[in-house]
């Protein structure tokens, strides 16, 4: 054929020697049809020969294309037979979590897993694409959040402050492990017989810079990232070091003095000030715990470091949580529960350690209510200068009940009922926390300025970057906070394969869903019979999995009725799940050693 158009009739005349009949004609017409990379058509029956560059540029798509199915061929027959192809062992992650659904590579995983009957996730894990579930659950948090890595640029330090040093011998409490001191306190007796308790806040602020690069590592990251026996820092080794409240060294603090009156221990008078504290102790739970108890502060028993300041401050502790629950009742809400227990991972080598920790233990306590004091006070510090901040809020919201408590991050002091305060703004965790970084800077310019704060504050008045460092935390911090789920799930399955589980025990939460007794490791149990919340029951482990973290059980007897503190826990901890996970007024108790890593301190949630 020429390069002019013609009929297809045309051509079965110069074809078949006459005009076609009608099989001709329809076959013809068929295979005209079937080659339109050599026929273009034109119109009705009507067609026109390829140009020779479009037929030779579609002949040369074919012979890829043949190329493709043939390479695609070979990796689906590598993968049927659990090797990875070497033009995939770079494309793992992509191929998992966010696939080009058009690339060969693709659709030999694709065909591959079709063929076997086996998820991508477990094909590449047979294939050693990845090595272990645990890889698995952790390189796709850090494919979706990390995308660059989790390594930190060459920064240059911030010079040391120059600052008054403040006549105290501070001490922290906190885990082991801990290496982010963000925390710590002071007891000194005045003239008077009144007593001057200082909460001592690490101070990066002093040090980093609004939009400085130091900040803008810190505002992309936004938090610390736990995880049973690991973490990701918000900042770089170097600059935590620096600041951190480490035994022995004189280090900047923001402080917040309180002079309390030990007849009733009320609150007097509070100032804030920006010093050098020197850090005479680094408490450690683990040294602690046992010797520190209600019976031995009530008996004075024990020998341990600080003991007279720790007294002291457990007795103020009681008052100001007394003082926060009559202000919780106030706002319509009950007395908080403290029978609670909490679970602490330790990780060696791969190997999990769960530990329960009963709740409200006296360190705990005093760290989560001289933190709560402080979040607030400092909160109304902002408020009275006109100074913005980063506040938590709760029971002010509008429609039911779940939505009325949510808890929300608001740039405006608001109640927060749950902890029974008026204003809340994190504040003592500014090594870990973006938010707290940034109010901690907002009250520096409270301290440093007074009523011209709202003038020289970073964050002036109705700041649209304000706004939007909220929007961003939140995001973060809730895929933050899933990941850390995630992989307290894991490591609570894995728990169950190194000790090869067969039976355990476990508390009613509602209806079908049920947490076992020794792993906070949540479950549904289809067809349960209807037992009361709180009931415990005995459960026979059928089978768990830690690829898709599932879990599969059935109801051996129900051991026993509920008590009434098993009831009431069951209900406290159901309504953490049905919120999305724990709100403030629990997790301000969350220990530290929690996941044997450094975590948020007593009084600082992991997640809501």
């Amino acid at each position: 054929a020429g390069q002019e158009e013609f009929g297809f009739a045309e051509l079965g005349t110069e074809y078949f020697g006459h005009a076609p009949q009608p099989p001709e004609a329809a076959g013809l017409l068929l295979k005209l049809q079937s080659a339109p990379i050599y026929f273009h058509r034109k119109g009705k029956g009507r067609y026109k020969a390829a140009p020779e560059a479009s037929l030779k540029a579609a002949l040369a798509g074919l012979e890829k294309k043949r190329q493709q199915a043939l390479v695609q061929a070979e990796y689906v027959a590598e993968l049927k037979q659990h090797r990875l192809p070497d033009a995939m062992k770079s494309l793992v992650l992509p191929l998992l979590f966010k696939p080009d659904k058009n690339s060969i590579e693709y659709k030999a995983l694709d065909a591959a897993c079709n063929e076997l009957q086996m998820a991508p996730q477990r094909l590449m894990l047979a294939c050693g694409g990845i090595a272990t579930p645990k890889d698995l659950h952790f390189s796709k948090f850090l494919y979706e959040s990390f995308p660059k890595g989790t390594g930190f640029p060459a920064i240059t330090l911030p010079p040391a402050p120059s600052l008054p040093v403040a006549q105290v011998r501070a001490f922290s409490i906190d885990d082991v492990t801990t290496t982010e001191i963000d925390d710590a306190f002071s007891v000194t007796t005045l003239a008077d017989g009144k007593l001057r308790i200082g909460i001592h806040i690490a101070a990066p602020g002093l040090g980093i810079r609004r939009d400085d690069a130091i900040d803008q590592i810190a505002r992309q990251r936004l938090s610390t990232v736990y995880m049973p026996g690991d973490k990701i820092t918000m900042l770089p080794d170097a600059l935590v070091e620096t600041f951190t409240l480490a035994e022995g060294k004189t280090c900047a603090a923001v402080s917040l003095y309180a002079t309390v009156d030990p007849q009733d221990w009320s609150v007097i008078a509070t100032e804030t000030r920006a010093e050098a504290v020197p850090i005479a102790a680094n408490l450690r739970h683990n040294d602690l715990d046992a010797l520190v108890t209600e019976d031995n502060l009530a008996e004075g028993a024990g020998d341990y470091p600080h003991k007279a300041d720790i007294a002291v401050l457990w007795q103020w502790a009681q008052v100001l949580e007394k003082g926060r629950m009559a202000k919780r009742e106030g706002f319509g809400l009950k007395p908080e529960q403290t029978n609670r227990v909490d679970f602490n991972f330790y990780v060696d080598d791969d190997v999990v350690t769960i530990a329960r920790r009963k709740r409200g233990a006296p360190l705990d306590k005093i760290v989560a209510e001289l933190m709560i004091f402080a979040n607030s006070s400092w909160g109304k510090l902002m408020h009275e200068h006109g100074v913005p901040g980063i506040y938590r809020s709760q029971g002010t919201g509008s429609g039911g009940w779940a939505a009325k408590m949510q808890v929300r991050m608001v740039t405006h002091a608001a109640p927060h009922q749950g902890l029974g305060v008026d204003q809340y703004a994190w504040s003592t965790s500014p090594l870990r926390r973006y938010t707290d970084l940034v109010n901690q800077w907002q009250i520096l310019a409270c301290v440093e300025h007074g009523v011209t704060a709202p003038l020289a504050a970073p964050f002036k008045p109705r700041d649209a970057d304000l706004f939007a460092i909220v929007s961003a935390f939140e995001a973060a911090y809730s895929a933050y906070g899933d990941f850390q789920s995630n992989m307290e799930r894991y490591w609570c399955l894995r728990w169950l394969t190194q000790e090869n589980a067969k039976q355990v025990d476990a508390v009613v939460l509602k209806d079908e869903v049920l947490r076992l007794t020794d792993l906070p490791l949540i479950i549904k149990l289809p067809g349960m019979p209807q037992v009361a919340r709180g009931t415990q029951v005995k459960l026979d482990l059928l089978r768990w999995d830690d690829v898709d973290l599932t879990i599969e059980a059935r109801l051996l007897e129900i051991a026993a009725p509920p008590s009434a503190e098993t009831a009431a826990e069951a209900g406290e901890e159901l309504a953490d799940i049905e919120t999305d996970g724990q709100a403030d007024s629990l997790v301000e108790q969350v220990s530290e050693i929690e996941t044997q890593v450094d975590q948020p301190s007593a009084a600082e949630p992991v997640a809501e």
